[in-house]
Order: C-alpha cells, then sequence, then structure tokens
C-alpha cells in the first residue's frame, strides 16, 4: 500500500504576524489608537515618547501602516490610517494642480 505525503503546513494566523512587529511598533499603533488623551500636542507627545522627531516619526508610521503585520494587528486603525494619508496625498496633488493653472 502507498502512502502519500500530504502538506499539512498552513498560512500563520494573524496573531503570528502581529507578534512580527517590534515592541516600539505596536507602542506607535496604540500611540496612533490614543494620543488624542496625551496632554498637549502630538508633536511633544512624540518626543516624549518615542525619543524621535516629529517628522521621523511620521515617516516611521507610514512604513508601517504599510506593512501586512501593523495590519493584522489592527486592521481597523491601520486601515483609517491609509485612507486619511490617501486623502491628504489627494488634497496636496489637486492644490498643486489648481496652483499651476493660470
Amino acid at each position: 500500500m502507498l502512502v502519500q505525503e500530504v502538506d499539512t503546513t498552513t498560512q500563520a494566523p494573524a496573531s503570528d504576524a502581529a507578534e512580527a512587529l517590534s515592541d516600539r511598533d505596536r507602542e506607535i499603533l496604540a500611540f496612533e489608537k490614543q494620543w488624542w488623551k496625551y496632554a498637549g500636542s502630538k508633536e511633544q507627545a512624540v518626543r516624549e515618547l518615542f525619543d524621535m522627531s516629529a517628522t521621523r516619526y511620521y515617516q516611521v508610521l507610514n512604513a508601517l501602516i504599510d506593512t501586512p503585520e501593523a495590519l493584522a494587528h489592527d486592521p481597523m486603525l491601520v486601515k483609517r490610517l491609509r485612507r486619511l494619508r490617501s486623502t491628504r496625498q489627494r488634497a496636496r496633488s489637486s492644490r498643486r494642480l489648481d496652483g499651476s493653472r493660470g
């Protein structure tokens, strides 16, 4: 009798993908979810919590929300942040186009 080998490997569950995020990445996502609860400006909270400039923070955040691990960790937040980024990009493009007409 022939026994056929069966591949029992499956895709990693979402919880494994979320575990692939660094502690800092998870902290950034948690901060984005509730930054308005911090006293003072968001930029000040970013400097105090993450010890980085606001510019660097947004660079890190934008790269983070493009990862499948971040999406698996908090899909609603990541989709909302992606949507906001896309809206801002469209508004900037629209302003550039309007400004070049004359």
